[in-house]
């Protein structure tokens, strides 16, 4: 008897479900009809940033003829490997690859090291005259000396054809100072310094052992911006260059695609036509070529980047 009455009978289980689902708030037709809307302008927009990928990717494996008459959409047509063929039987693609490489990697630890070095001290209270400072480094953004001044100084200090060309002109950016000196403001406050001093830590300590680790979300953030730069690279070391091997992959590309552009004096149509095909197909393979590293990066600081978009916009 008292195990019955503790079982609650199934008219009672009705009762309570009927009971919940009027309580449940239902949700007013306006939202319902904005969600939709806002699900359809996300569709508008991925298919608006996906839809040209898929072309590019569809192309590069298509047929030169293929590529040139229009026929490819969003899937290869008369599957074929000759672009990628092309583009890997230049001996320079390697050394290109390797070039950009080192630049990346050196030239994303340069700049992130003297960003942090300019905006930490940039964010402190007690730093004098930071305001000026910020004020010349916001107005190096603003106004240039141009080209042709960057190109004497660049030679004057004996950079030009070398590596560091590419390094040293371009190591920070007006921007990723801005945010790297936002994100020290609102992440480490002025209460976690004091305490830091009272127990006898250095500036120096304190920024490698406090700040940095608590800075990781924004220097994954930094670091992805600078070496997306670096990586596609390609007016410097137009300017600044003449050894091929200190060419980067972006201008080899460039001059693999010239190579296959120009005529070259063939005087046959036929020639031509199979020219003017195969540097239609090479526009696509280079495209993929030169993407498929930072495709490659980006998922290993995606947690990172994520987190790092949002600096500056939750405090506390």
């Amino acid at each position: 008897m008292t195990a019955q009455a503790e079982t609650p009978t199934l008219p009672g289980k009705r009762a309570e479900r009927r009971a919940a689902r009027t309580q449940r708030i239902r949700e007013p037709r306006t939202d319902r009809l904005f969600m939709v809307c806002v699900y359809l302008l996300l569709t508008v927009f991925l298919a608006v940033v996906l839809l040209p990928l898929l072309y590019i990717l569809a192309s590069s494996f298509s047929s030169p003829q293929a590529v040139s008459s229009g026929r490819v959409l969003l899937w290869p047509v008369d599957f074929s490997l000759r672009g990628y063929h092309a583009v890997f039987a230049n001996p320079q693609i390697i050394q290109g690859y390797l070039n950009s490489l080192f630049y990346t990697v050196a030239g994303t630890i340069v700049s992130v090291t003297m960003t942090v070095a300019i905006a930490y001290p940039m964010s402190r209270r007690t730093l004098v005259g930071r305001n000026v400072v910020m004020t010349l480094i916001l107005f190096t953004m603003l106004f240039t000396g141009g080209l042709i001044p960057t190109y004497l100084v660049v030679q004057s200090v004996g950079l030009l054809d070398t590596r560091w060309a590419l390094i040293i002109p371009q190591a920070i950016g007006v921007w990723q100072v801005i945010i790297a000196r936002s994100y020290f403001r609102t992440a480490i406050p002025e209460e976690l310094v004091e305490a830091s001093q009272l127990d006898g830590c250095g500036d120096l300590r304190f920024l490698w052992s406090v700040v940095i680790p608590l800075a990781k979300p924004m220097i994954a953030v930094v670091a992805l911006m600078y070496a997306i730069m670096q990586w596609n690279s390609y007016f410097d070391a137009l300017i600044y260059l003449k050894n091929p091997d200190l060419f980067p992959l972006q201008l080899v590309l460039r001059n693999i695609l010239i190579l296959n552009t120009t005529g070259g004096g063939a005087v046959d149509a036929s020639v031509v036509i199979q020219r003017q095909q195969l540097a239609d197909l090479l526009k696509y393979s280079l495209i993929v070529v030169a993407s498929v590293p930072v495709l490659l990066i980006y998922p290993f600081v995606a947690r990172y980047f994520t987190k790092g978009i949002l600096i500056g916009a939750v405090k506390g």
